[in-house]
């Protein structure tokens, strides 16, 4: 794999933005072959919406290379091709009678298979799920095929959301498309490698302490955690409720901030969800060339102190230290700033996430859901209907969370878990009352090899020290790329950073994250399996 180009400076960068701005493939001959896979999300929704190709053609070029790219990730557990098709057939006939089908008219996205879906399988990864097709939608898979979405499938996270390498599912890992001895992070895995490897324009995922800002960051790709209650969680797959958030996975800032304009709001199926208005996230998001020499001045940024030591690999570090620098090239003051909550903010998070599942899980007793096991007596019933249909990660995080939940066990670790909650909400709140927008990695290190930490799961969990105070506070955050690590070896894997906002500032966050973007000379060469996969099919 040859090394990323990056761009010296930001006028450079201005320059040069005709050519490469985003992935591009390597040459003509493979521009030509990949076609509309490339493009961005609003070029493919305005090209179907003015007919210059229709949803029919986009979603039979996306289910090729979904097929293509398939047999070396595994990020799908659903895919019905007939299913997508006829969607986007009604799309075609709906614009035909000249109807407004929506803002993302003819757009194929993927979607977490912890999310109901309406005649398609849903299992959130785990055996003892399988065989269940909702009869609904989620409120967020409603409303994308309300604004024209074309729903391609499902895609494979670990079971229930426990894990961070999507290596933890119960039917299959999912491979990074960059190297796939590496895996694509977790829980939300599936759907960022689909994005990264160009099988779907954008993906939903789930979000409870990292799972789709760590999976982003490790496919070099866009994710966003929204503000805790900013988009319904009716019909998501329950792991951790006061923790779960829904959003979106895309390719770029801009094609992010579409989705989430779509699928945030209030919703009276879900009592936690906010009724505060929702903006058009992508009204603020200038091109590169209405912006000006200093887009970011009077930005006032910090790096959390804690995110940034023991722990962090050299090349993250490398990679994060550049993107300080460009932001302070485009006029924003940068500090650093101490979060003295923020290490303790990981085992509080485990024992509240723990606990909550304990609880939501116990439904999947072979009555009222899921598999159901042979046996004589009810109690035997429900030993062998768990045993049978649920994994040994979801089995050990059961476990842990009912011991916390337990008698004599309460006060010393939930109750006392909630008050470290506290303490980072007060803390990150403070902060960012100072301060624009707070910023770190979005993981300690990039992708880690296939089977490294399978039998280390505390080393797993390690890994979410970056993300899961956000959760606590239930603040949102962007994760986009920054650069690569291992650039010299010649095995590059992307760096994400993330961007941490105020509450329901998701707007600010978007064109902060934006304008870095366009403006960064980070530009990511296309993943190999993109290409091995785009080079047969013309082959």
């Amino acid at each position: 794999m040859n090394p990323p180009h990056t761009l010296q400076s930001y006028t450079e960068m201005r320059v040069l933005r005709t050519t490469n701005i985003r992935a591009k493939p390597a040459d003509m001959r493979l521009s030509l072959v990949c076609g509309s896979l490339h493009g961005p999300l609003h070029a493919a929704r305005d090209q179907v919406a003015r007919r210059g190709t229709s949803a029919t053609e986009l979603t039979t070029a996306y289910l090729r290379q979904l097929h293509s790219a398939e047999t070396q990730l595994q990020c799908f557990l659903a895919v019905d091709d007939e299913y997508a098709l006829r969607q986007a057939a009604l799309i075609d006939s709906r614009l035909a009678q000249g109807e407004d089908v929506g803002p993302l008219a003819g757009v194929p996205i993927a979607v977490k298979d912890n999310l109901c879906t309406q005649g398609l399988q849903t299992t959130a990864g785990s055996r003892g799920l399988h065989g269940f097709v909702p009869t609904y939608d989620a409120t967020a898979v409603a409303r994308l095929r309300a604004a024209g979405a074309v729903v391609l499938g499902k895609t494979n996270m670990d079971e229930f959301g426990m894990g961070s390498s999507c290596e933890n599912s119960g039917y299959q890992p999912t491979f990074n498309p960059w190297d796939t001895k590496h895996v694509p992070g977790g829980s939300s895995g599936g759907s960022a490698a689909a994005v990264a490897a160009k099988q779907c324009i954008a993906a939903l995922g789930s979000d409870t302490g990292g799972s789709i800002r760590q999976p982003a960051s490790f496919c070099g790709v866009v994710g966003v955690k929204p503000t805790y209650g900013r988009v319904s969680r009716n019909g998501l797959v329950a792991y951790a409720s006061s923790l779960d958030c829904v959003g979106p996975i895309a390719q770029s800032v801009a094609d992010a901030a579409a989705v989430l304009t779509v699928i945030a709001g209030s919703d009276l199926a879900d009592a936690t969800c906010s009724q505060k208005p929702v903006e058009d996230y992508t009204a603020g998001l200038l091109p590169l060339d209405n912006l000006s020499s200093k887009p970011l001045a009077f930005k006032r940024l910090a790096l959390i102190q804690e995110a940034c030591g023991e722990g962090v690999d050299a090349g993250v570090t490398a990679a994060l230290a550049g993107a300080v620098r460009h932001l302070q090239e485009l006029g924003a003051e940068v500090e650093q700033v101490s979060l003295p909550s923020f290490a303790a903010g990981l085992p509080a998070y485990y024992v509240i996430a723990l606990s909550e599942a304990s609880s939501n899980l116990s439904r999947y007793d072979g009555v009222r859901f899921g598999q159901r096991g042979a046996a004589n007596e009810l109690k035997n019933m429900y030993a062998s209907s768990r045993h049978s249909g649920l994994g040994s990660e979801v089995a050990r995080r059961i476990l842990m969370g009912t011991y916390a939940l337990s008698a004599g066990y309460y006060d010393a670790y939930y109750k006392r878990a909630q008050q470290v909650r506290t303490l980072v909400r007060r803390e990150m709140n403070m902060a960012l009352g100072r301060f624009d927008a707070l910023l770190c990695p979005a993981a300690p290190t990039t992708a880690y090899r296939v089977g490294e930490k399978l039998c280390d799961p505390l080393s797993m969990y390690k890994g979410d020290l970056m993300t899961v105070n956000l959760n606590l506070a239930g603040l949102p955050a962007v994760c986009l790329p920054c650069g690569f690590s291992g650039q010299a070896a010649g095995n590059a894997l992307p760096v994400g950073m993330q961007l941490i906002g105020r509450a329901f500032g998701e707007a600010d966050l978007l064109k902060l994250a934006h304008i870095y973007e366009q403006t960064s000379g980070v530009v990511t060469i296309l993943p190999s399996v993109f290409i091995e996969s785009a080079s047969a099919k013309h082959d």
